[in-house]
């Protein structure tokens, strides 16, 4: 369409006035009328409809935006009066927001020749400041004459200006004060956007850019989300730079849109060919079984946590109680497993695989690092910078050498487990941040290699409130076997020789994690047959407890997990319903999780409570006649404590217990400080 040669602020107007969609649909007219309904002070203009009707103005506006974009709110506030002028009374100052530029910036290129151009750039908001007031006018009242003086604050952070000393009306010294009622304030925020992970060069630590953020921009972003930026390039003068040194500057954004990426669900773009391929997978009858051989295809063997893993990455679904309530659709794995059983290898994979992935490892991994940081801004205020968890939100977040981690920052994870909430009050910030983010986490056992005849809790350091917070606990055992072992070899030469008969996965990567992406948004709901089913198991596991000398198989929150599990099941068919079939299939995962870690290993009973309280009901039975045999002997003592070795042969004779297992529990009982020694030798009841 052909512009005549005008002003640019009567060229913008223009295009505000008659572009329409291929519908015939005014489209910006109506978006500003809209502006009133909505109680907003900006439109949203996307580049592309700007640049197929007037290039000129759209090249302009990249190169001198400072002047361009003037021009265009000008135009804005114009068209607003055609359309409702008592709107634009009220409002006095709208904003155009630009969308979409053809050419977009990666953080780390943001450098001197883009300064006062308009650029584009993807990444992650990793803090913000509080919301704040910025002065734009500064009026000073002389208290004696009544004299007014008006001043326009310098810098880009509203410094307040100083007053002039001396009254020009009534000659008098120091009299000028600052009147904050007829001053002028808008909103104001800082916030930083960091690289995204999949976008960082190898070897390289990611760059970080702080954007202001203005007017009606201000919150439209939190800590964790993925944000596309359209804004100007400032350079700001770095302050303490020391004497001798070149005056230092630094690059920062002034932000003219926000974009933020699906904060809802992390979705990624998907073509129409993409979507008609993903629902032609979904219509196989092997799907799940493809969608097992496609994750990790080069790590051999393992379908059992494979599955699992599928599980993990299509979630069950979160849900909403009339109450407030929430239940979380999120599936927690954990695996332990012995040194070289490929557990780091398919936790950077899931993390890679995810729409939203993080991975972190135990050692370097702080509580701070995995909720969240209070910071001081360059203001001197305090702002919050989030973790790993915040990050992940609506994602996965894979821990490895999760048992490396400090217990002081473990403690950290489990509000983000259950409540999936990360819940912040230090340095005058008190806060609750989202956090609804799977977990996969991995844990090598304390003694090296996994030992079948201890406990779970025994065998690796966590304690049992973490462990009965993950859904499904697998143990990867590295056991000789003379077949498995030519096989998993032949593998492994195949790969390191890089052999044309190396397996491709069912599914490539990019369409799987597509996949996943478009599976999330089903919400599948549980059939008759299916609830019959996971109810049937759950009374059958909690039956086979009700004798008062049985251990407790299953509690509650296991019936939670096998409810996500035959969610997530659906999910990957893109079913809408969860059917029998998927009821069976979780019951399937469950049984072979707690065969592993919920059995206590002296009587070979399921007993649940080995993962909720560490300590099978076996071993507190026997804690429980040591502790009784104790007071009793202690009540008849005349000094008041009982010898040990008495304590034993009392033992032996009633009970008959094994001097082996008659030391490890007095030793259990010392530990935990339910009984204490007075004197060597001698033992007294706490």
């Amino acid at each position: 369409m052909g512009v005549e040669a005008h002003s640019p602020e009567d060229r913008f107007r223009e295009f505000l006035a008659s572009f329409r969609t291929d519908s015939g649909e005014y489209k910006y007219r109506r978006r500003i009328a809209q502006m009133s309904l909505m109680g907003t002070k900006s439109v949203v203009v996307d580049f592309d409809d700007l640049l197929s009707y007037d290039q000129e103005f759209a090249r302009m506006l990249v190169e001198r935006p400072d002047e361009y974009l003037n021009h265009a709110n000008r135009a804005v506030l114009e068209q607003l009066r055609y359309e409702d002028p008592f709107y634009a009374d009220e409002v006095k100052t709208v904003y155009a927001r630009f969308k979409g530029l053809p050419q977009r910036v990666s953080i780390r290129d943001i450098s001197s020749r883009h300064i006062r151009k308009l650029v584009m750039f993807d990444g992650i908001v990793v803090r913000a400041t509080p919301v704040k007031p910025l002065l734009t006018r500064a009026v000073y009242v002389c208290k004696d004459c009544g004299a007014i003086y008006e001043k326009t604050p310098s810098g880009r952070f509203g410094v307040t200006p100083t007053p002039p000393l001396v009254c020009r009306s009534c000659g008098k010294k120091g009299r000028l004060e600052f009147d904050e009622e007829s001053s002028s304030f808008i909103d104001f925020q800082e916030i930083r956007v960091q690289e995204k992970p999949e976008d960082l060069p190898p070897g390289q630590l990611p760059r970080s850019i702080d954007i202001l953020l203005f007017e009606d921009l201000v919150d439209s972003a939190r800590p964790g989300d993925r944000v596309s930026i359209t804004g100007i390039v400032r350079v700001l003068e770095e302050s303490g730079v020391r004497r001798g040194r070149p005056k230092g500057f630094e690059l920062i954004i002034e932000a003219n849109y926000v974009d933020v990426a699906g904060r809802e669900a992390d979705v990624i773009m998907i073509s129409p060919e993409e979507e008609k391929q993903i629902l032609e997978l979904a219509k196989q009858p092997d799907i799940h079984k493809k969608i097992i051989a496609s994750i990790a295809p080069s790590i051999y063997g393992h379908e059992v946590i494979k599955e699992a893993v599928m599980y993990l990455l299509f979630g069950g679904v979160p849900k909403i109680l009339p109450d407030g309530m929430a239940i979380r659709g999120d599936i927690n794995v954990l695996l332990v497993g012995d040194p070289g059983t490929a557990k780091s290898q398919l936790l950077q994979y899931v993390a890679r695989i995810a729409p939203r992935g993080l991975y972190t490892s135990g050692r370097g991994t702080t509580a701070a690092g995995l909720t969240a940081a209070v910071v001081r801004d360059r203001m001197g205020g305090m702002a919050l910078e989030a973790g790993a968890l915040v990050l992940a939100d609506k994602g996965i977040c894979a821990i490895d050498e999760f048992d490396k981690m400090r217990p002081e920052d473990r403690v950290a994870i489990h509000e983000a487990m259950e409540q999936q909430t990360v819940s912040v009050a230090k340095g005058g910030i008190v806060a609750t941040l989202n956090a609804r983010a799977a977990i996969l986490a991995a844990a090598n056992p304390a003694l090296g290699r996994y030992d079948a005849h201890r406990t779970i809790s025994e065998n690796i350091n966590l304690p049992p409130t973490i462990l009965s917070r993950f859904d499904l606990i697998f143990v990867m055992r590295d056991e000789p076997e003379r077949e498995e072992d030519k096989r998993m070899t032949r593998h492994i030469l195949d790969l390191h020789r890089g052999e044309k008969g190396m397996p491709e996965p069912p599914i490539p990567p990019d369409l799987l994690r597509k996949y996943i992406s478009y599976a999330k948004q089903i919400s599948p709901r549980l059939t008759k047959e299916a609830m019959e089913r996971i109810e049937g198991f759950y009374l059958e596991m909690r039956r086979a407890s009700e004798f008062a000398d049985s251990p407790i198989a299953i509690t509650p929150r296991q019936l939670e997990s096998l409810v996500r599990l035959a969610e997530a099941r659906a999910r990957a068919a893109l079913r809408d319903i969860v059917l029998a079939e998927d009821a069976e299939a979780a019951i399937e995962i469950m049984k072979k999780s707690l065969s592993q870690v919920g059995i206590d290993v002296t009587t070979g009973k399921a007993d649940i409570d080995v993962i909720m309280t560490g300590k099978p009901k076996s071993l507190r039975d026997k804690l429980s006649i040591v502790l009784t045999t104790l007071v009793g002997m202690e009540r008849e003592s005349p000094i008041g404590m009982v010898a040990v070795e008495e304590l034993y042969e009392r033992l032996k004779t009633e009970y008959d217990f094994p001097r082996a297992d008659f030391e490890k529990l007095l030793r259990q009982l010392l530990r935990e400080g339910t009984i204490y020694e007075p004197r060597d030798g001698f033992v007294k009841k706490t």
